[in-house]
């Protein structure tokens, strides 16, 4: 038996001898140890509903043995047909010297079918997994998408598909075996193979519903009001959880190679601009938490304010003598809100705009953010200018934080667009995060009520949904070309929440370059309560009244 056992042994090993070091003898490799990599699935994306935003489809990468392809000019002319390729570039892979090449990737089970009834020899096929975005440009700049790094193995870019890379990902298994000299597996070599590990999951905060909302009003409006570009955010302001998030233009990632690095730039977390009059209600907060103003404190508006060589006014330059501070957010007063900042006083203004997280990111969980900045060295003028929005430069994502704090009362709360991470049957819950704490419920609802206001008695009438309470505020800001405003293009804004009693969520709305008209109150507020409007239906609030 022994003696059986040992000869078995050596004719095994006779014969991987001869298959590494007699046959054939030409064109000798340097190892005989070939490794292959095993993709493990990347985790899918869902929305919070579980309706699917990312997923993965089976395709095929197409290759050739050309060393035991007999009739190359055949395989090649059939191969480019089916293929829809160049006969020249198959032609010039199908080196008959080479044992393996790659000739196509992402080939559908329709189009392997119909190679395979050829009955090629030589062509053969390995399955795959490609990434699909079955809403395709629905959630783009929410999802990034998943492209080919320097080897060729997929990467997500931008969005949550970057953010997430390692947790989509998963781990890469492999398979090392033995081969002879020209490529084959020697089956009684060595092998061996560590599985490969699948990603996690995400479930987002997303709801698929409130998206296509967002995106489609965005659409109609940017038409509607012929602007450059514009971005939608939607949020729950007690939370932050991301309801939404659209900025237009946008791409398809399931064709991300037809577009560009601009279009893939997430304009919402990454694009700086003038808040404008959106920030008014932001520095009454806080005059109202140091107790600088009450929501009914009399300012006599008596016309321009001079501060140095500049002369601020209003917006329309028309005074009305003794307001409330609630009618300088009504009427968007500069003039008022440079006397809400003188009363706040210098150090409370700069200090408050650091409090409400300008100048640093917000730590939302998507690839590309800007933090902004906060200029070093304060005038005069910008410690008055940056009462109404101006002199300081923000990202959308950045504005509907802080407004966010003002209206809930009081918490800066960190932004965030995975609600879940599941691994198997295990499934990881991500809470909301407290950041800190900037003013107090008192003031928070002293503001409500003034933002209420601001939209029932502002300068424009909107369409409010009827019998509801919805607090706001516009904003216009002029862009700064060569260091000198442009009054012709301007930043249109519009930030809201409703219901104003017990806000379900917030939206933000912003234009770049309008030209049907300049103004926030006559392009993005309308948006904002078209929005508004299939929001409360959607989720069936009753009317205040």
């Amino acid at each position: 038996m022994l003696f059986f056992l040992l000869s078995i042994h050596f004719y095994c090993h006779t014969v991987k001898l001869f298959f590494i070091q007699v046959a054939p003898s030409s064109n000798v490799s340097q190892s005989y140890l070939k490794y292959k990599q095993i993709y493990p699935d990347r985790g899918t994306i869902l929305d919070r509903n579980q309706q699917p935003l990312a997923l993965n489809r089976k395709t095929y990468l197409v290759f050739a043995e050309p060393k035991i392809i007999k009739d190359i000019s055949t395989v090649t002319e059939k191969v480019a047909k089916e293929l829809s390729a160049d006969q020249a570039s198959i032609a010039a892979r199908l080196d008959p010297s080479l044992s393996w090449v790659k000739l196509a990737e992402g080939v559908s089970q329709k189009t392997k079918k119909t190679i395979e009834a050829l009955k090629l020899r030589g062509v053969g096929f390995e399955e795959q997994s490609q990434r699909y975005y079955p809403e395709a440009s629905l959630s783009a700049h929410l999802l990034g998408f998943v492209g080919k790094g320097k080897a060729g193995e997929p990467i997500g870019y931008f969005g949550v598909e970057g953010f997430y890379e390692q947790d989509l990902a998963g781990l890469l298994g492999f398979v090392k075996s033995e081969r002879d000299l020209i490529g084959r597996p020697i089956l009684i070599g060595d092998q061996e193979k560590i599985d490969s590990e699948n990603g996690r999951d995400l479930i987002l905060t997303v709801d698929k519903t409130v998206q296509n909302i967002a995106k489609a009003k965005l659409k109609s409006g940017l038409e509607s009001y012929q602007a450059k570009e514009g971005c939608v955010i939607v949020a729950n302001p007690n939370t932050l959880e991301i309801l939404a998030l659209t900025c237009l233009p946008d791409y398809d990632p399931n064709l991300y190679y037809d577009s560009n690095d601009q279009t893939f730039n997430n304009q919402s977390i990454s694009s700086l601009y003038e808040p404008g009059s959106t920030f008014k209600p932001l520095i009454t907060a806080a005059g109202i938490e140091e107790k600088a103003i009450k929501s009914d404190s009399k300012f006599d508006e008596k016309g321009p304010v001079t501060i140095g060589e500049y002369t601020i006014r209003t917006w329309n330059n028309k005074y009305e003598g003794k307001i409330s501070m609630t009618r300088i957010l009504e009427k968007s007063s500069n003039v008022g809100m440079v006397y809400i900042g003188s009363k706040l006083g210098k150090n409370n203004v700069k200090k408050y705009v650091e409090e409400y997280g300008f100048g640093q990111k917000t730590g939302i969980d998507l690839q590309g953010e800007s933090a902004g900045y906060i200029r070093d060295y304060w005038a005069d003028i910008d410690y008055a200018t940056v009462t109404f929005g101006q002199g300081i430069v923000v990202t959308p994502i950045q504005m509907v934080r802080a407004f966010s704090a003002v209206i809930n009362g009081g918490n800066l709360m960190r932004p965030y667009i995975v609600k879940a991470m599941k691994t198997g049957l295990t499934t990881q819950e991500v809470k909301p995060k407290l950041d800190k704490k900037i003013l107090s419920q008192k003031t928070s609802d002293i503001v409500k009520k003034m933002l209420v206001s601001t939209v029932e008695h502002g300068e424009y009438k909107w369409a409010i949904p009827e019998g509801y309470h919805i607090g706001g505020k516009t904003g216009t800001a002029q862009i700064a070309i060569g260091g000198k405003y442009d009054a012709s293009k301007t930043i249109a804004s519009f930030i809201g929440f409703a219901p104003a009693d017990k806000p379900k969520f917030i939206a933000l709305v912003v234009l770049k370059e309008p030209k049907s008209s300049i103004y926030g109150s006559e392009t993005a507020a309308p948006i904002f309560f078209e929005i508004a409007k299939e929001l409360l239906y959607y989720y069936n609030i009753p009317p205040s009244n």
